[in-house]
């Protein structure tokens, strides 16, 4: 790798190349792959997988969805059986005006759901959820382990 910037020679850029001018794109083709589908799926594709973060702590597993632009009443959480933890919900699509002019549509719009099987250490009867500036919070407390009952035996003779 050079030190000297990509536009000052006549070499092609290179992603590991911090002068690079070209921008990597993950999502290239991806727009292009989703014009083919037909538009209510083209929705539900958008946003079928909220983005999702699962922490664990000494008391509790934490989720957090960036759930921009929805309210709570938006946004169901729900306990299965068999510990399966369910966050889903719906995004309304914007209403269109005949004169308006769309340059460019990327917020999603549509159905989407996000199930978890949670670990055999949990309390589901005590989840929580609250939802704050766009983030959905749900906290799964953990059950405290159980120590193992050690007890002494004399040794006689």
């Amino acid at each position: 790798m050079s030190i000297i910037p990509s536009f000052l020679t006549n070499r092609r850029s290179n992603v590991f190349d911090p002068f690079s001018l070209d921008i990597w794109d993950p999502f290239q083709g991806i727009s292009s792959a989703l014009t083919n589908l037909p538009e209510s799926s083209r929705e539900t594709a958008a946003i079928a997988s909220a983005r999702v973060d699962w922490k664990e702590t000494p008391e509790a597993h934490v989720f957090k969805a960036d759930l921009p632009g929805l309210k709570k009443e938006e946004v169901k959480v729900e306990v299965e059986e068999g510990r399966v933890l369910q966050i889903s919900g719906e995004r309304s699509r914007e209403n269109e005006e005949k004169n308006d002019t769309w340059h460019r549509v990327e917020r999603s719009s549509g159905k989407f759901f996000r199930r978890f099987r949670l670990p055999e250490n949990v309390k589901m009867e005590e989840v929580k959820a609250t939802m704050e500036n766009g983030v959905l919070t749900v906290t799964v407390p953990k059950q405290e382990e159980k120590k193992p009952v050690v007890k002494a035996i004399d040794i006689s003779g």
